[in-house]
């Protein structure tokens, strides 16, 4: 399929809102791999897909504080005392929810929300490296 301006910004447009290429391409009538054809042949569009993207991934952390801090209650009546209870269910779906989005995240933006592992002393107690050598004596054939 020929490059369309219109539905690069459209694809764009709901990559920014978090959509997935698959469900953005789709809206369209296109397919994802059409939509990053139109990446590799057209070098603007790279440069606003790419900028989509991002965004639309800093979107998911924003979805992960909005699903932490949802809540499914379940009201129960106990004659004039009112009980709310967390539906556990909610609570695991919710947990798998926020972790898929946070894998995600480490994964895409990775300077962003990736692991960092930062080896360092202070100055008082700065890293030593030390060397051991070990003298082994060796057997004679024989012995």
């Amino acid at each position: 399929m020929a490059f369309d301006q219109q539905k690069a910004d459209e694809v764009c447009i709901a990559l920014e809102d978090g959509a997935s290429l698959r469900k953005a391409a789709e809206s369209v009538g296109e397919s994802a791999r059409t939509i990053l054809n139109w990446t590799r042949s057209n070098p603007e569009f790279l440069t606003q897909y790419t900028r989509s993207r991002e965004i639309g991934y800093l979107q998911l952390a924003d979805a992960i504080l909005n699903i932490s801090d949802e809540y499914e209650v379940e009201v129960k009546h106990d004659g004039e005392d009112v009980r709310l209870d967390l539906s556990a269910t909610a609570v695991a779906r919710n947990r798998l929810r926020v972790d898929t989005r946070k894998w995600m995240l480490s994964k895409m933006l990775p300077k962003i929300y990736g692991d960092k592992l930062e080896l360092s002393g202070d100055k008082e107690n700065p890293l030593q490296t030390v060397t051991r050598i070990e003298l082994v004596a060796m057997r004679k054939d024989g012995e």
